[in-house]
């Protein structure tokens, strides 16, 4: 099989997205496993790599996709004007060249000239515009392919999916439905065996409320909303757990037993994620028919050229690009021929 195409954006021009590209890929052992494609620009590439003193590395400039050199990592330039950095700080460049970079991207992926994508951290304020009217990526994608989104936080221990994405905290209650609860573990559930092998997997349901509810006393929404979506997931055969308190299902480890959790919310699942793998992350947007995933940190304006930033997570969103592109192909092989599902179980 041909190596797994790789389209990077590189994000903010200001923070730290380039920085993390280019140490990732100064590693040479990752053309091993994948063509990586930049979009962005070799001036800004030139500029960065000045800042951190990295004289070793240069990327493969090519005019399209058409001009991809396998053995190298390669960078289209999207732009061919003079961009003025300001590292460290939020600009209205940032944002702009952001987003010329996530639109190039996108569109190769739309036409099929890349595998998957893989986006550099964005500042989600400055990069809105006419073009990007979306709380982040998750939304972005959603709306540019087919199927519905689950922002899906992802390390080799454990998974965790979010019902609501990025909202204001005091809209949470109100926007869960049983509905919404029951699609996103639809969503879970099919990620986990397509894009993760898993044929059998558990998942665990959060409460919204402390103590989950403590059975009416602190909220109705688990008696309301949570237990009947999970009720809904096991009439179709998905093995639904919950709705268990959040502070007590971490604290004792509980997680341990389940092949993903669906937190309620944004912080409920990614302040335990980040606090057990913060470094070693991915956040995968699971549920479209394309593949996207991203490191689990933000453009760190604070530490933005001074050579600090630890490329770990980005290197662990190429490498679950790579997996869950490989599984899809297997998981298509595997529907098409019954007997491999048998052999696979064997």
């Amino acid at each position: 099989m041909s190596k797994i195409k790789i389209g990077i954006s590189i994000g903010d021009i200001n923070g730290i997205g380039m920085e993390v590209i280019i140490k990732t890929f100064r590693d040479s052992r990752m053309l091993d496993i994948c063509t990586p494609i930049i979009y962005g620009s070799s001036k800004i590439s030139s500029l960065h790599r000045k800042v951190l003193e990295i004289n070793d590395f240069s990327f493969n400039v090519i005019k399209s996709i058409r001009d991809v050199n396998v053995k190298k990592p390669n960078i289209i330039n999207c732009w061919e004007e003079d961009v003025e950095m300001s590292l460290g700080q939020s600009t209205e460049n940032g944002g702009k060249y952001a987003l010329a970079s996530l639109e190039a991207a996108t569109k190769d992926l739309t036409e099929g000239n890349i595998d998957a994508l893989v986006t550099a951290p964005i500042n989600k304020d400055n990069i809105q515009s006419e073009e990007f009217d979306f709380p982040g990526h998750t939304e972005y994608l959603t709306d540019k392919f087919e199927g519905e989104s689950l922002m899906l936080m992802v390390n080799d221990t454990i998974k965790i999916g979010v019902a609501t994405n990025h909202i204001p905290i005091s809209k949470v209650a109100n926007t869960l439905t049983a509905d919404t609860i029951f699609g996103k573990l639809k969503i879970l559930n099919k990620s986990l065996i397509q894009d993760f092998c898993n044929t059998n997997p558990r998942i665990a349901v959060l409460g919204l409320n402390p103590h989950a509810g403590d059975n009416g006393l602190i909220g109705k929404e688990e008696e309301n909303i949570i237990i009947p979506a999970i009720d809904n997931a096991k009439s179709i055969g998905i093995n639904a757990f919950g709705p268990y308190s959040a502070d007590g299902f971490f604290g004792s480890g509980n997680y341990k037993k389940f092949d993903a959790i669906l937190a309620m919310y944004h912080d409920q699942g990614l302040i335990p994620f980040k606090s057990l793998s913060f470094g070693e992350g991915t956040n995968f947007t699971a549920g479209l028919n394309i593949i996207r995933t991203s490191p689990d940190h933000g453009v760190a304006y604070e530490i933005a050229g001074q050579n600090k930033a630890e490329e770990s997570s980005f290197r662990q969103a190429i490498y679950v690009a790579c997996d869950i592109h490989k599984n899809r192909l297997f998981s298509e092989e595997i529907n098409e021929n019954p007997l491999a599902i048998k052999k696979q179980q064997h």
